[in-house]
């Protein structure tokens, strides 16, 4: 008998580090602890969406320099498609069916183009649906693309993994008296202008309903999180 879960629907927001250290392009290491967690996700029956980052692959403000600013953002558009692939791959090496949809058009079979209805359709297939490509637009980051991603599959949470444990009154790396929100409001982050996501983010969300779980990356965080345990921050929309 399946645990009942608080969430069966996710989208999930991976950022480029959590596929490798910036500047080192994809660890396997790193890779395989994600396909662990999303194979034990799938069996405890979530449908899981997953927006991905390329700052692993593509640091505009380290290695863009002489390029011009829209050509960089591109080439970190790119990236996410990159890593998203990689993903795929490595889904489908255990056992685990994945597409890759990407918001930039290619006429590549293995990325399909981003469709709301038939991401629905193959999440209730029991694939993972991996969102690549950002927005398809420059200017906007993959907080956004995370956000529209969660709106489009009908996502009951968005949960955003990073290197910070939630969402804290200062940055914790940086301010030693920083203090930790258990919970909070979309409508408070953004009074407090705390910046752990990007404002139109937020406001996506609360337009949605859609609640957001700011955690740090940890094996048997996500799966905390979908039976309701107590993870990083609930920001509620």
């Amino acid at each position: 008998m399946l645990p009942r879960l608080k969430y069966s629907r996710v989208l999930l927001k991976l950022s480029g580090e959590a596929f490798g250290s910036s500047g080192r392009t994809i660890e396997p290491k790193k890779l395989r602890a994600i396909v662990r967690e999303l194979k034990t996700l799938r069996r405890l029956g979530v449908e899981i969406g997953v927006v991905v980052g390329g700052g692993n692959i593509w640091r505009k403000r380290e290695q863009g320099q002489g390029l011009e600013g829209v050509t960089a953002d591109y080439l970190g558009l790119l990236a996410t498609v990159m890593n998203g692939l990689a993903l795929r791959q490595a889904l489908l090496r255990f056992g685990v069916p994945a597409v890759v949809q990407s918001a930039i058009a290619f006429d590549l079979p293995l990325v399909e183009g981003l469709n709301g209805t038939r991401a629905r359709r193959e999440l209730a297939q029991g694939k993972v649906v991996i969102l690549a490509g950002g927005t398809g637009q420059v200017g906007f980051t993959t907080d956004t693309a995370a956000a529209i991603g969660a709106g489009l599959i009908k996502a009951e949470v968005l949960i955003k993994t990073g290197p910070v444990d939630g969402v804290y009154t200062a940055d914790p790396r940086k301010v030693k008296t920083a203090k930790k929100f258990s919970s909070l409001t979309i409508r408070e982050a953004l009074r407090c202008k705390l910046g752990v996501m990007d404002k139109q983010a937020f406001i996506l969300c609360q337009r949605k309903k859609i609640p957001i779980i700011v955690c740090r990356w940890r094996p048997g965080s996500l799966v905390r999180a979908v039976k309701g345990q107590s993870v990083g921050t609930l920001v509620s929309a």
